[in-house]
């Protein structure tokens, strides 16, 4: 072999370690934020009370919080009927986004409600995650597809596009005549079917809003269709003019669209600011619970502070082990730190929902782990309320009766099988 060829072949070598290093890097990549901090009166950050605590989510996040919302729960199998019944009062436009789904009951119902609305002369656009609604597409689209509706596969996986695989869109979007809206954690399967509290009936958080809100999340689906289409709808038929009319009373209430981007996202602020504003309560409840180092840190500072930090997640009935033991990992830390833990235990707990002293709440999507803040799309609508915090914190305590708590003295006397798991899993916490 010649001189040149090995210095082709060490070069092509070289070559292919770095490109394998900035995958690597690309894939496990995480959020930088490790603390919120403030200059001035020496108060620290504004806590959620002060105007400057909204002001600060408005500037960093891209919410618009506004007056004027009617916002309710719609928890576990309950947003289907409701739903049916809204699709059914369709007169102009109807747009969905869902990330997963499944051949079922509910898949074949949304069917039947978006054919016969189709037929009836409303446009109805469907877009569905390529990779999460991969065992739906096929007879069940095509019929969609025969009837009117117009359905779209949002990023497709290629040979060409598997560097960015792992980024998914996790939204999930209902907007019925740019009127009434809906998002969540539900998707087109029928384990969501139930009340929550049964083995296999998934305990979930969804919620219904009418008002301004509705149409930043018609604008969320809009850049997932104009993704997927390279059709960017607007006008007065999916964005109604009334809809932006502030009405009288009503919530404040915005929407979070949280997009993945190089360092800081806006999923990483939210969180953030909305620890270091917590001065009473924070309670959160999330399916997968991975938080990262400074995440932990930032609950720690919170409970030490004074404020009763509650974390509700998934028990032995999740649905994803590996991420289960990646936040056991962490258990000890947040207990010895004075953070409340508690695992449900009747079924999957896929709810993910934030709220904190009373009054600031969120639900939609969006899961405390590294995959919500570095790599998805992710829908939350963020209400500041004292209404609908109590609402909140209501659901939140009922779900603590099926939970178990965990206790620093017994967690520690788990087996080793349990501490390899956890100790395995957390390695991978950053892709999970």
């Amino acid at each position: 072999m010649s001189r040149a060829k090995r210095v082709g072949i060490v070069v092509g070598l070289i070559v292919l370690v770095l490109f394998a290093l900035i995958g690597v890097l690309s894939l496990t990549r995480g959020t930088p934020v490790s603390r919120v901090i403030a200059e001035g009166d020496g108060k620290g950050p504004p806590p959620i009370g002060d105007s400057l605590f909204a002001h600060s989510i408005e500037l960093y996040t891209g919410i618009a919080l506004e007056p004027g919302n009617q916002v309710e729960m719609v928890l576990n199998g309950s947003v289907y009927p409701r739903l049916y019944a809204d699709l059914s009062t369709a007169r102009h436009t109807i747009t969905m986004q869902m990330y997963y789904s499944l051949p079922g009951a509910v898949a074949d119902s949304v069917k039947a409600h978006l054919i016969e609305r189709a037929r009836a002369g409303v446009r109805v656009l469907l877009l569905l995650d390529a990779f999460g609604s991969q065992h739906l597409v096929g007879g069940w689209t095509d019929s969609l597809k025969q009837a009117g509706v117009e359905v779209a596969l949002l990023r497709k996986l290629h040979w060409y596009s598997l560097h960015s695989a792992t980024d998914r869109s996790h939204v999930r979007v209902v907007v019925v005549d740019g009127r009434v809206a809906y998002t969540g954690g539900f998707g087109l399967a029928d384990y969501w079917l139930g009340d929550g509290r049964r083995k296999d009936q998934w305990r979930e958080g969804n919620v219904r809003f009418e008002g301004p809100s509705v149409m930043y999340l018609q604008a969320a689906f809009a850049s997932g269709w104009a993704e997927s289409t390279g059709e960017l709808i607007t006008g007065d038929l999916f964005f109604p003019r009334e809809t932006f009319r502030v009405a009288e009373g009503g919530m404040t209430a915005g929407v979070l669209f949280a997009v993945p981007t190089t360092g800081s996202t806006p999923a990483e602020r939210f969180i953030a600011l909305t620890i270091a504003g917590a001065r009473k309560r924070l309670w959160i409840a999330n399916s997968y619970f991975v938080p990262d180092d400074d995440f932990r840190r930032g609950m720690i500072r919170a409970a030490k502070r004074g404020v009763d930090v509650r974390v509700l997640t998934v028990g032995p009935e999740t649905d994803v082990k590996t991420t289960w033991y990646a936040g056991r990992a962490h258990y000890e830390e947040l207990l010895r730190g004075g953070v409340k833990v508690y695992e449900y235990q009747p079924t999957m707990m896929h709810a993910k929902t934030i709220v904190a002293d009373g009054t600031w709440g969120t639900i939609g999507s969006m899961n405390f782990d590294n995959r919500s803040m570095a790599f998805n799309n992710e829908s939350n609508l963020v209400v500041l309320d004292p209404q609908f915090g109590a609402a909140m914190e209501a659901a939140f305590l009922e779900d603590l009766r099926y939970a178990k708590e965990i206790r620093l003295d017994e967690f520690r006397q788990r087996g080793r099988w349990e501490r390899i798991m956890e100790t395995g899993a957390v390695l991978l916490s950053r892709i999970l």
